[in-house]
């Protein structure tokens, strides 16, 4: 073997090397991940919804047999996070009230129509907070105004922050939150149906926020 053959296996020799450390490393991160719930230990800046690994769905009571859960597949928003954690920050959401998804492709029409969402006036379901106040280590109730169908009403979340850590597959500096609320869909003049259809909204949401990169 000539000195060129040589130097060519050696060569691929460690690319396949590289390729299976860079391989094993990658499960192994995954698998020692952890977050942290350290509120100071988050940088400050923005961070935007991770849309793939964000869920808001609404249920809500159907002829007493049980609760009927929809969902919304397009969603985009913000979190301001400042300095002193929950409390002096800020988040906005604006969900695309087209993407309504019941997997009834009817009803999602129905949904849609001027009889309830009028999706075609009032394309944009949008809530914005006002104020966090905390209940406990790393959870609180987030104030805030909710626009459906053009009326804004004050609603109410309970908001736990799951944790903050850079992603091990992005690197990105990610954070996790859940949260829980309810308010009157008549208060938003959505009262088709009722009292077929009940007049609480269940809202649940679980959102994860990728830091923006600087200059974005």
């Amino acid at each position: 073997m000539n000195s060129s053959s040589v130097r060519t296996a050696w060569m691929r020799a460690l690319l396949g090397v590289t390729l299976l450390t860079a391989m094993a490393c990658t499960p192994v991160q995954v698998l020692t991940h952890s977050v942290s719930r350290n509120e100071a230990r988050v940088p400050v800046g923005r961070y935007d919804i991770d849309p793939d690994h964000t869920s808001i769905t609404f249920d809500v009571d159907h002829f007493k047999y049980s609760r009927f859960t929809m969902r919304f597949d397009r969603k985009q928003g913000q979190l301001d996070w400042n300095e002193g954690g929950l409390e002096r920050s800020t988040a906005s959401v604006t969900i695309d009230a087209a993407s309504i998804d019941t997997n009834v492709p009817l009803l999602d029409r129905m949904v849609k129509s001027d009889s309830m969402l009028d999706v075609s006036r009032y394309p944009e379901i949008r809530f914005a907070s006002t104020r966090f106040e905390r209940t406990g280590d790393a959870r609180g109730t987030l104030s805030g105004n909710l626009t459906i169908r053009g009326v804004t009403q004050p609603v109410t979340l309970d908001v736990t922050f799951n944790g903050f850590a850079p992603d091990p597959l992005t690197k990105k500096d990610t954070l996790g939150f859940s949260a829980d609320g309810h308010f009157s869909r008549a208060k938003f003049g959505l009262a088709t149906w009722y009292p077929a259809v009940g007049d609480d909204i269940h809202v649940r949401i679980q959102a994860e926020f990728v830091k923006t990169p600087a200059g974005a």
